[in-house]
């Protein structure tokens, strides 16, 4: 009798602790990092600052605050973003350099993008560099010497609590998974075993996505992007104007833009105008002479009806009356 019962018993158990289990993954995997319980560090009387001891480096409480701070700042995760503009002699070499600089600080290269010089466009070159964090200063600073830098641009995106957003749910699915794993090693029936390995397969699959993204994160955290591009002197765009003097110097530049800009499209349009002038020509004397023509033809045909019509009535009796008293 004690034999029948023990799988049972061991069945009853294990379905318990998955629906425990279910009902504790849900909970951990919904909330969200401001939702994470922290355990709160000790605490620390609060009194004045000239109260508190000194360290054993001689040193007042503003340092462990310093330290405090320190250590916040360093938790903290942060994107940085940098986009420079670099005018050079020769952009298809000056990439080369640049690269070197991205692979000599520990980086790598996403893309790159060269275009020759033609008689119509200027050579250019973009490039989009990954560089280590820390580095990224140090590699701008060193772009700076491969030519005339025109603009720089940077952004930095605080992700600290998407990332331990990520850390809490990726911890929650992994004690989840192993207790599953768990359980499916104690499975004694068909119906459990079906059960605790479709919950698995649903957890796993979740807790890759979850990895993934950190991943990524990560990587974008701890290499910034840096795009660079590389044009020439007669590519580098305008500075614009600061002062009265300056805007009516480009107010002028731009009106001789204009009528010189004008003065081509003219060039470009006058023989197309010369062949549709000799085109209206030839169709103006073509209809002139036909015009003409029609006229002489009907003056022609006129004359002679005109004649004839005349002498008939001449010609013609006078119409006979009879007298009514006849």
């Amino acid at each position: 009798m004690r034999s029948a019962t023990t799988p049972r018993i061991r069945s009853a158990a294990i379905v318990a602790g998955l629906a425990a289990l279910l009902l504790a993954g849900c909970t951990a995997g919904g909330q969200d990092a401001s939702t994470v319980s922290v355990e709160p560090a000790p605490a620390q009387p609060d009194l004045p600052v000239e109260m508190l001891p000194e360290d054993s480096a001689g040193g007042t409480a503003d340092g462990a605050r310093e330290l405090t701070a320190e250590a916040s700042d360093a938790d903290r995760s942060v994107i940085t973003t940098a986009w420079v503009s670099i005018t050079v002699d020769d952009p298809i070499a000056t990439a080369d350099d640049a690269a070197d600089l991205a692979t000599e600080a520990g980086g790598r290269i996403d893309s790159r993008t060269e275009t020759p010089g033609t008689d119509v466009q200027p050579a250019n070159a973009q490039l989009v560099l990954r560089v280590p964090a820390e580095d990224l200063d140090g590699v701008v600073d060193a772009l700076r010497e491969l030519g005339t830098v025109t603009q720089v641009s940077m952004n930095a995106s605080d992700v600290t609590q998407q990332r331990q957003d990520l850390d809490a749910r990726i911890e929650a699915l992994t004690t989840s998974v192993d207790r599953l794993t768990e359980l499916l090693a104690q499975a004694t029936t068909t119906t459990d075993l079906i059960a605790i390995e479709s919950e698995l397969t649903t957890r796993q699959a979740e807790l890759d996505s979850l990895t993934q993204q950190r991943a990524l994160l990560v990587d974008q955290v701890e290499y910034s992007t840096l795009s660079v591009d590389l044009v020439t002197e007669q590519a580098a765009p305008d500075p614009k104007p600061d002062t009265f003097w300056d805007g009516v110097v480009a107010g002028w530049e731009a009106l001789t833009g204009f009528f010189a800009g004008l003065a081509v499209v003219l060039g470009v349009l006058l023989p197309w105008l010369l062949a549709a002038a000799v085109i209206a020509a030839v169709v103006l004397v073509v209809v002139l002479l036909a015009t003409r023509g029609a006229r002489r033809q009907r003056r022609e045909g006129a004359t002679p009806n005109a004649s004839g019509a005349s002498g008939g009535d001449e010609a013609r009796p006078a119409p006979h009356r009879e007298d009514a008293g006849a």
